[in-house]
């Protein structure tokens, strides 16, 4: 399913090669995939987008 996902790295991410994660939003916005962007082959994390949304309110409260 990852060759029909549109991946994108966070904006806080820089061009230098370092540790990214990547995540893929699909329509409709049911699951998130997440993967290593070093390892875009390799595994992928899939959770619900409320989980998602939980995750994100914790890591960055106020976003």
């Amino acid at each position: 399913m990852s060759d029909k996902l549109t991946w994108f790295k966070s904006s806080y991410s820089d061009n230098e090669g370092g540790d990214c994660v990547e995540t893929a939003i699909p329509t409709p916005r049911t699951t998130i995939h997440i993967r290593d962007s070093k390892y875009p082959s390799g595994p992928q994390l899939t959770v619900t987008a409320l989980a998602w949304e939980a995750f994100i309110s914790a890591a960055h409260p106020g976003a």
